[in-house]
């Protein structure tokens, strides 16, 4: 069931100029929203679209605008009481907001860093509803898989230019744990969706991709998009480990928990999804630009 149209208000983004914010935008003004962007630094201008520089985490939430909608892709945590009671006083009876399943997977991670954001998250996701239940606010919680979007990813896009770069990609193990990678636009176009979504109203849905694929497999893939044949190099945990610290200036980003996680399942069920907000991404066929 859809709720009734809003179309005549504007819609707060948060995190306006994010990897999924940047497909969200042009989907809200297609659909002839009005929209108060948010961000720390405003991105382009853009018909519709208003821009307002906002630190969620600085002293001044005064110029935080008026919306009964609130589209939330801004890390969950950010959403702090006070930016919440900020919301609501403005005027919000709905919030759409992005977690990860991160909260899952990297729950125990032999990596204090990461264990500290699945902890994050998982506080993030208790006080907005916490927060809402109590507030009268209709709220949605969205937690995607691996996000990606051609060249503008820190995940897929990074393992692209890896291959790009050194025309070979090292595995950990076998790399048979399974990953379901999202594209960007599908999880805007999921948040618009969930918006309007009455059956949505105080549900957590995980949003994986549209094919499950080991990483193995899911290599192979980002090679075919940058129209190389995959050349992947296998090689054992321990030598992964030991050689990690060598290659670290190599490998932005690659640390021994990533490898670690080569070879478990990161799968999630999307059912729920499919189900009350018609989810349906699409297959994993990135393509990149040419070297």
């Amino acid at each position: 069931m859809t709720v009734r149209d809003h179309g005549s208000f504007p819609v707060t983004v948060l995190g306006a100029t994010s990897l999924v914010g940047r497909f969200a935008l042009p989907r809200l003004t297609m659909a002839s929203r009005r929209v108060a962007a948010v961000s720390r630094r405003p991105g382009e201008a853009r018909p519709g679209v208003h821009w307002i520089g906002v630190d969620l985490e600085g002293p001044d939430l005064s110029v935080v605008p008026e919306a009964r909608e609130v589209l939330s892709l801004s890390p969950i945590w950010l959403l702090s009481p006070r930016v919440l009671e900020a919301l609501r006083e403005r005027g919000m009876t709905r919030l759409v907001a992005f977690s990860s399943t991160s909260r899952f997977t990297k729950e125990r991670s032999p990596d204090p860093a990461e264990r500290a954001v699945a902890a994050r998250l998982a506080e993030g996701e208790a006080r907005v509803e916490a927060f809402c239940s109590t507030s009268g606010v209709a709220w949605t919680v969205l937690r995607p898989t691996l996000i990606y979007a051609e060249g503008l990813d820190r995940n897929v896009s990074r393992l692209a230019g890896l291959a790009r770069r050194f025309g070979v990609l090292p595995l950990s193990g076998r790399g048979q744990g399974l990953r379901q990678p999202v594209h960007a636009d599908d999880l805007a176009g999921a948040a618009v969706e969930a918006l309007g979504r009455e059956a949505a109203f105080g549900r957590v849905y995980d949003l994986p991709g549209g094919e499950t694929l080991s990483y193995r497999a899911m290599v192979e893939r980002v090679f075919a998009g940058l129209g190389r044949a995959p050349r992947i190099l296998s090689v054992p945990k321990p030598v992964w480990r030991a050689g990690l610290a060598l290659a670290a200036p190599l490998l932005p980003g690659v640390g021994a928990a990533m490898g670690e996680r080569m070879d478990q399942d990161l799968a999630f069920d999307g059912a729920a999804a499919a189900r009350d907000l018609g989810w349906s991404p699409r297959a994993f066929r990135p393509r990149f630009d040419a070297p």
